[in-house]
């Protein structure tokens, strides 16, 4: 028998990065197999070509994916890997890699990092741990807190369950309301950290940290803190420079990271560096196309090699300013038509435009990451200029609205 040599992604999303892996897969000459839970992906089937098998499958159902790779080895597939792209299957696709294949990341150090409460605990001591505290079920606030505070639910992914509180009653509200989506979880109290906020990119190969961009991100604040635009520094001060790469040598040490790719979101506040998360993966949405423009090669393809045991090659082909300005919607209603796509295609400087929604959708002002609609890509001579092109770019995208 032939075999084919393969690789089995947890989940992907339409767009975005895990997207741009399978994608990558396939352009390295693998059968791209897919698990998902979501049937809408098998109805728009077509809309797929760089998937060659998809498999409906609960991906919350260990035994049962165990059970539908032991039949892919038996019909001519050598699966190669075993990855998933997406929160939160990034540990369940490296145990069943741990499992079928040879791993070359960590398991239990993505275990950690996929937990807010873990990761939190496991660096309690290091400078850039902000002060934190852990509320259990059914556990009084304490008393003599400091306004503003963060609130969140460790289990989250993204902005959805982060919540400012800028005093006591807002404070209640938001615990009332993490504790009726799930009553037993623990809820983490965080200081509020002022400051200019990036995001990191990063990749360890045989140990060795490697700061693949560093992101300036703009926070817009509503209901939520939602990102609307990233800026990649690729030319970034020397002090931030080196701060990262301190804090990021630290976290590798700490986990003793052999191989892996991992996003840091940081603040550089009055007392330093303050971690705000760690996710053991590259960033989601438009981040490998913005880094593909930025520094000429494809961050999913090199973590594919890495994750397959091959040496990525994670030089820069160029350098160029870009940024990326994302399009949410200021009320709710059904998606009636979108205009304006060719016009911010045909704008200066603009890399890509992605509109995500089709006819029919209820689009709603933003309470998650989710609720971005579109974004465009734009390079410049400077950073601010890539920020001008693909702001006015992205003004020329409206959303019609049936209310």
């Amino acid at each position: 028998m032939i075999y084919l040599k393969a690789i089995v992604f947890i989940g992907t999303n339409k767009s975005g990065s895990s997207r741009e892996a399978t994608r990558a897969a396939e352009r390295l000459g693998y059968f791209t197999i897919l698990f998902t839970n979501n049937e809408k992906q098998l109805q728009q089937r077509r809309s797929y070509p760089d998937i060659h098998r998809m498999i409906l499958i609960d991906t919350l159902n260990i035994e049962r994916m165990k059970e539908e790779i032991d039949k892919l080895g038996k019909t001519g597939l050598e699966i190669k890997s075993i990855v998933s792209f997406v929160d939160p299957f990034v540990h369940v696709a490296s145990m069943l890699c741990d499992e079928f294949c040879h791993n070359y990341t960590s398991s239990s150090a993505i275990e950690i990092m996929e937990d807010k409460e873990k990761t939190r605990n496991y660096l309690k001591d290091q400078p850039y741990s902000p002060k934190f505290s852990l509320m259990k079920p059914n556990e009084p606030i304490e008393k003599n807190l400091t306004f503003p505070l963060i609130v969140k639910s460790p289990k989250s992914t993204g902005s959805k369950d982060v919540l400012l509180a800028t005093d006591a009653d807002q404070l209640n509200n938001h615990l009332k309301a993490l504790r009726s989506k799930n009553p037993y979880e623990t809820i983490m109290i965080e200081e509020y950290l002022e400051g200019p906020q990036y995001l990191v990119e990063a990749v360890v190969y045989q140990r060795q940290s490697h700061v693949i961009g560093i992101i300036e991100q703009e926070i817009t604040q509503g209901k939520r803190f939602i990102i609307t635009g990233y800026g990649v520094l690729v030319k970034a001060p020397l002090d931030i420079q080196a701060g990262i790469e301190e804090v990021l040598q630290s976290i590798v040490k700490a986990f003793d990271i052999e191989n892996g790719a991992l996003h840091l979101e940081l603040r550089l506040t009055k007392n330093g560096w303050k971690l705000i998360e760690i996710n053991p993966r590259i960033s989601g949405g438009a981040m490998n196309n913005m880094l593909q423009a930025a520094l000429g090669f494809s961050l999913v393809e090199e973590t594919l090699k890495l994750l397959l045991g091959e040496e990525p090659n994670l030089k820069p082909k160029h350098k160029k300013f870009v940024y990326t300005k994302y399009v949410i919607v200021e009320s709710k209603g059904i998606l009636e038509k979108v205009i304006g796509r060719t016009r911010a295609t045909n704008s200066t400087g603009v890399v890509e435009v992605y509109v995500k929604p089709r006819k029919g959708t209820l689009l709603t002002p933003p309470l998650s990451m989710g609720h971005r609609y579109a974004y465009v890509i734009a390079q410049g001579s400077t950073l601010s200029e890539a920020r001008n092109h693909a702001t006015t770019a992205a003004k020329e995208i409206k959303f019609i609205l049936r209310v």
